[in-house]
């Protein structure tokens, strides 16, 4: 029994050396693992009834033997050999699955499980593959510019921490980018990290960018291979400032232009439409051949008319490159005769001029103590009325805040003028004397009574318009008196006297002073009753005629006519005589 015990020994030590026995059937089996996950490989074989023991082992590169893991299926004790890089990772358990956690690269290796029996070993070998999703791709070292036209690095794209390695792609705007000899160089290079076994994977990228670059995003991908199978991974789009050079000069003017006046500063602006901008420029003010330079502005302070003209800008380094613009400076010129404080005599003739010049249509507006005047005044017969303040201002409707203005102060001065009117109360108790004055300055009224020089202070006046007013008393007089009115101002003093017949003695009364605005009322009535007399008097001449010719043929009648008419024209005439004593 002892030599037999032994000769099994002998054959379990020689099979575990020699080539083992592949149980039929079982191929190849790969287990896919995350890095950093744990690695779980089943021994895929039926565990025999006389089963021994069982082992793992893994495989070097020269194909020799590396025992990590032992398990009795008697003692149904576990035993992990002492190889360092698996040392607190493995896991063996009573179905023989051996697990190793925290996958690494270096476990991408052939394992075998080994079950052991009296007299046979039989195998079942698992390929595992580690998998290492890499970062995110970033693109790095980025230019800080491209120039049109050249051929420039644009940048790095970078991913790290990969296994197996992937590749990188650059797009445009979405587009793949795609080698092209002076216009797209793609450079692709990768490293593995001696610790961690991971690809550091960088693609370098050389463009030639145009105008048609601007704002246009770049980006970069990673292709790789996962447990799942392939999958891609985006960077960040960048975008890139496009140097480009001017291709077209403009030039800007403010203010507006079609605000320009005089007095205004003026500033030039000349742009350059390349990128970045021209900083410097040569400015031409009209009849100077030579530019002045300067910034992208330039300005002019309190300009004249003299500067309306033609303006240009131009690049330093290519004058021939030039923007123009024509500029007019409005302006606006009025000129009142006369103007100020002017003070003419009442009847004086006054002629006024507003004159205009400007740069382009003016309009005109007269205004006479703030109220606008239809049309521009002339006076060639100055009344009252005519004095005030007058202003002719003009704009230019266009241009905003040109306008100007001039004023006449117009007085019209005139001695006092006096009329008197009286009139007898309906009840015949009182009669009303008035007297009205015109003048300017306002004259001072004043009453008395002729004869006994008495000042009579109880009167009422009327405002003061168009330098007439009136002032007027009421009396009862018991007896026949004269009032005299007396109107004085810095010209000149004069009296006007009127008799006044006791309220006793029937008299004929004196019209009112008519107001200005009811003289055409008066007009038209005047006009009326003159029609009516001129009417009446035709009537009356053909009844004269008729009566002649009756009074041919009667002597005596004639005789007592003529006695009647001379009485007639005798009263008349005392009639007339009372009238001139009462004036």
């Amino acid at each position: 029994m002892a030599s037999k015990a032994a000769s099994s020994c002998r054959l379990v030590f020689c099979l575990l050396i020699s080539a083992a026995v592949l149980r039929p059937g079982l191929g190849w089996y790969t287990v896919n693992s995350a890095y950093g996950d744990t690695i779980v490989m089943p021994c895929r074989l039926s565990v025999p009834q006389n089963l021994m023991f069982g082992k793992w082992k893994y495989e070097k590169p020269d194909g020799s033997p590396v025992f990590i893991a032992f398990r009795s299926s008697t003692k149904k004790s576990v035993q992990y050999d002492d190889v360092p890089e698996y040392k607190d990772r493995l896991n063996l358990s009573e179905n023989y699955t051996l697990s190793i956690s925290n996958a690494k690269i270096s476990d991408e290796k052939r394992f075998v499980c080994m079950l052991v029996t009296e007299d046979n070993v039989f195998e079942a070998p698992t390929i595992v593959k580690v998998f290492k999703q890499p970062s995110k791709p970033e693109i790095v070292s980025k230019a800080p510019f491209l120039e049109t036209e050249q051929l420039k690095k644009l940048g790095e794209c970078i991913s790290k921490d990969s296994y197996p390695d992937g590749n990188i792609t650059w797009y445009r705007n979405g587009k793949v980018l795609q080698p092209l000899e002076g216009a797209v160089v793609i450079i692709f290079k990768k490293q593995i990290d001696p610790v961690t076994q991971l690809y550091i994977m960088t693609s370098s990228l050389e463009y030639k960018t145009t105008k048609a670059d601007i704002q246009m995003p770049f980006t970069c991908s990673v292709t790789y291979y996962g447990p799942s199978g392939q999958k891609t991974v985006y960077s960040e789009q960048a975008v890139f400032d496009i140097y480009y050079p001017t291709e077209q000069v403009t030039i800007q003017v403010f203010p507006s232009k079609n605000a320009i006046k005089e007095g205004d500063n003026i500033t030039l602006k000349c742009l350059g439409n390349g990128n970045p901008p021209p900083e410097e420029f040569l400015f031409y003010l009209p009849g100077q051949p030579e530019g002045i330079r300067s910034s992208n502005t330039y300005t002019l302070a309190d300009v004249r008319r003299n500067a309306t003209g033609d303006y240009k800008c131009s690049l330093i380094d290519k004058k021939s490159m030039t923007a123009s613009t024509a500029i007019t400076v409005h302006y606006l010129d009025l000129s009142l005769n006369p103007s100020g404080e002017v003070t003419k005599q009442i009847g004086d003739a006054l002629p006024v001029s507003c004159t205009i010049s400007a740069s382009r249509n003016a309009t005109v507006v007269w205004m006479k103590d703030n109220i606008r005047l239809r049309s521009s005044p002339s006076f060639s017969s100055l009344h009252y009325q005519d004095a005030g303040n007058y202003v002719c201002e003009t704009a230019l409707q266009e241009v905003e805040g040109l306008k100007k203005r001039e004023s006449l102060t117009l007085i019209v001065e005139g001695k006092p003028q006096i009329k008197m009117t009286k009139k007898t109360d309906p009840s015949g108790l009182s009669k009303t004397i008035i007297c009205h004055v015109e003048g300017f300055p306002k004259p001072a009224i004043q009453w008395t009574i002729t004869g006994s020089g008495s000042v009579i202070n109880q009167t009422e006046e009327s405002p003061y318009i168009n330098g007439r007013y009136y002032s007027k008393i009421i009396i009862s007089p018991e007896e026949n008196v004269t009032l005299t009115c007396t109107a004085e101002n810095q010209l000149e003093r004069t009296v006007n006297s009127l008799n006044v017949s006791a309220i006793s003695i029937p008299e004929h009364d004196e019209a009112d002073e008519i107001s200005d605005e009811n003289k055409e009322k008066v007009n038209d009535q005047a006009k009326l009753i003159v029609g009516i007399v001129v009417g009446l008097l035709l009537a009356a001449l053909v009844a004269g005629v008729v009566y002649w010719l009756y009074m041919k043929k009667s002597k005596t009648a004639s005789k007592h006519v003529n006695k009647d008419l001379g009485n007639l024209e005798e009263n008349k005439k005392l009639e007339e005589n009372n009238h001139k004593t009462e004036a």
